[in-house]
């Protein structure tokens, strides 16, 4: 499939600099590795939402622990790791 797009002058530009620099080989190099980082960050942000969604679920079914609770655990945690250290 091939692909035609006005990217403008300054998109242009950096791929052609990316191109003499000899970083990439060719500019459809430089734009398949901009399609790359978009999928990988659309995987990350997909793997985000679903996260958040387990989370909801989870409030929404009581499995939560009060704040203070998980607080007083992790300060106590954190003074025992840094008195250990002394």
């Amino acid at each position: 499939m091939a692909v035609d797009a006005q990217l403008g002058p300054q998109i242009e530009a950096i791929i052609s600099e990316l191109v003499g620099t000899g970083r990439f080989k060719s500019e459809a190099d430089v734009l398949r590795e901009g399609v790359r980082l978009v999928q990988e960050r659309e995987n990350r942000l997909a793997a985000l939402d679903e996260a958040i969604e387990e989370g909801v679920s989870s409030v929404r079914a009581g499995r939560t622990k009060p704040a203070d609770e998980v607080f007083d655990r992790l300060e106590a945690k954190y003074r025992a790791i840094a008195a250990a250290r002394r």
